[in-house]
């Protein structure tokens, strides 16, 4: 029973193939008709790039573009500068830290640097002696020995003040006025746009405590879980669309291993435009793309219609409308890829594609 059933689907099948391409493939319809319709008529639009997979990712910064802003030295919170979203310059200050420590490296610096003048005047004194030969060249080895130690004192006490967070200005200020200063000015690293605040005002905080983190967004990254049974399809160079408009960018990196919960591969796309659409730490569905040597063309998907599991647009003339084959080759969110005997001139209903299908059916019956 099941062989003479198999023959007579085949057989429907082959009857319903045929009817379809014996319809005629033209639609007569005036303008009035059209709009009493609700027809839309577009162009269409060319596109080179194939839809091969949707899969989630997350807009990150590149590593090398994110800063962590610390105190150099141990202290209490005094003032906050910066909120989070703040767009801030290179050296611009971010906080101010009240730090007794910075008093005392600033007392041993000036100590350092009054050793040393007093060290310069022997030095000179003695290099005079020495070269008139009234002192020994032992005493003088010993003079250069100990003057060579206080510039080293004095360098090794100056780095600790650039190392706290004094600029050099500021450190040659102090050695000609000598006042002291328990204000630390933290300073940012770059100009960038603030993230992150760890912490608050009056807090006490400890050395290399995080206060904020910055970040340059001129560039950012798209990191992609890619099904790992999907994931040969993809090229590094493939092109990717998200929801958000205004966004382009390309796959960079795919990784070398499979994540062992989830089992998929992480692809790393670069964004090469933005126009402040994505935001670091976002969530997006991304479509990768892939480009092909013969392109396609974009309609929605309104303007597909289907019959006996083909694929068909309406192309515009003058006495209304002509039906042509398509091959449906990637689906987009509300669009899809399509290919077929069009040359791109043409203009397709993408409203209305139902009404024209009875219509084009009801006069293929009337035949």
């Amino acid at each position: 029973m099941k062989r003479p059933l198999l023959i007579g689907l085949l057989a429907l099948a082959s009857l319903v193939h045929a009817e379809i391409h014996a319809k005629p493939r033209s639609i007569a319809m005036s303008q009035d008709q059209i709009d009493h319709l609700a027809i839309k008529i577009a162009s269409l639009t060319a596109s080179p790039d194939v839809p091969l997979l949707i899969a989630p990712a997350v807009v990150v910064v590149p590593v090398d573009r994110e800063f962590l802003v610390s105190s150099p030295r141990p202290g209490l919170l005094r003032q906050l500068r910066a909120n989070i979203g703040d767009t801030v310059e290179k050296s611009q200050v971010l906080a101010q830290i009240e730090s007794p420590e910075l008093l005392t490296l600033q007392q041993q610096f000036l100590t350092s640097v009054s050793n040393l003048r007093l060290s310069e005047l022997e030095y000179q004194r003695d290099r005079k002696l020495a070269e008139e030969g009234v002192i020994a060249e032992r005493r003088w080895q010993e003079t250069q020995a100990l003057h060579a130690s206080k510039v080293a004192q004095a360098d090794e006490a100056r780095q600790m003040l650039v190392m706290a967070g004094m600029v050099l200005s500021d450190i040659d200020a102090l050695s000609k006025n000598r006042k002291l200063d328990s204000q630390l000015s933290i300073k940012s690293p770059i100009r960038g746009t603030v993230l992150e605040r760890l912490v608050t005002v009056g807090a006490r905080i400890e050395m290399q405590a995080p206060i904020y983190r910055v970040a340059d967004l001129s560039e950012l990254w798209l990191e992609i879980n890619i099904p790992q049974e999907r994931v040969q399809a993809v090229s590094v160079g493939d092109q990717f669309a998200i929801e958000v408009d205004d966004v382009a960018g390309h796959i960079t990196l795919l990784g070398k291993s499979v994540d062992r919960v989830s089992q998929t591969v992480l692809a790393r796309a670069v964004i090469t435009r933005n126009d402040q659409r994505l935001r670091v730490g976002q969530h997006v569905s991304v479509q990768i793309l892939q480009r092909k040597s013969q392109p396609g063309f974009r309609v929605p998907n309104s303007a597909i219609a289907q019959q006996g599991g083909r694929h068909y647009v309406f192309v515009r003339t003058p006495p209304g409308f002509d039906v042509v084959d398509v091959t449906v080759v990637g689906k987009y969110d509300q669009e899809a890829l399509i290919r077929g005997e069009l040359t791109g001139r043409e203009q397709i209903a993408i409203t209305g594609a139902v009404s024209l299908k009875a219509n084009w059916l009801n006069t293929a019956g009337e035949e």
